[in-house]
């Protein structure tokens, strides 16, 4: 029998509160509760930048890495002057991200990423991001939310459908060529890396799920799939992915 996987999942920085708390680093619970009921053991990586080795070591422990939802990413990385309207950023959370992803691709390390972690994704890949779709894409339908009559929604809230490439892995796991899904960003692709292959489109046709182009196993979505698992399509990305992870122990 095998193991159960080992997933990494980056932390965030909090910034310290002057007589209350140090500088810490923080992760939500549904993400390490929705993995740990599924059958794996999530593993929170600490932001450790300038510790290479330590990076390392925790990575080669890892069976998969899963990549949040979470802040704004920064956008030096991909060459571009910060918008008025791109939010707070962590750059030691960029930094341990993206060398993970990097280190999964060139070994072939399952990936899933979601939200934040989807954009995070074609970043490290050599892609690039709208910093604000509100400002940036005029013909944009809203993507941080739908507002309600009751206020403001919550987090399984179905925002908007999204149109799914049928012979995708996405499609096979939601088996539907449109679905509806929440939304929680204000950031989305703008240049797909040349590594991924979309497999999801909004309405508007910013693009809401990628996958890898080599048969890696690689699968990304800009929505919010851990609030949505009592469906079975959306709780097939995390089992499918544990999957993948477990196949990879037996290859090792």
């Amino acid at each position: 029998m095998s193991h159960r996987p080992i997933i990494g999942i980056a932390t965030q920085t909090q910034a310290a509160i002057p007589g209350e708390l140090p500088r810490v680093w923080i992760m939500s619970h549904k993400y390490v509760q929705v993995l740990s009921s599924l059958g794996a053991l999530p593993w929170l990586v600490p932001l450790l930048p300038g510790d290479p080795r330590t990076l390392r070591a925790i990575y080669d422990r890892l069976d998969g890495v899963f990549l949040t939802g979470g802040v704004d990413v920064d956008p030096s990385l991909y060459g571009e002057q910060k918008h008025p309207k791109c939010g707070h950023t962590d750059p030691d959370r960029d930094a341990v991200e993206v060398n993970f992803v990097e280190w999964a691709l060139a070994e072939h390390k399952p990936v899933l990423a979601v939200c934040r972690g989807f954009q995070v994704l074609n970043v490290a890949c050599g892609g690039t991001l709208f910093q604000d779709i509100g400002s940036q894409v005029p013909t944009a339908i809203r993507h941080d939310y739908f507002p309600t009559a009751a206020g403001t929604p919550t987090r399984d809230y179905l925002a908007h459908d999204v149109t799914v490439a049928p012979r995708s892995r996405l499609g096979q796991y939601l088996g539907a060529e449109r679905i509806p899904v929440n939304s929680m960003h204000h950031q989305g692709i703008k240049t797909l890396a040349p590594t991924l292959v979309p497999s999801a489109w909004a309405p508007d046709g910013l693009i809401e799920g990628v996958e890898g182009a080599n048969g890696h196993y690689v699968v990304a979505v800009q929505w919010h799939p851990e609030e949505l698992t009592a469906q079975d399509g959306h709780r097939r990305l995390f089992t499918e992915f544990l999957a993948a992870s477990r196949s990879g122990q037996q290859d090792s």
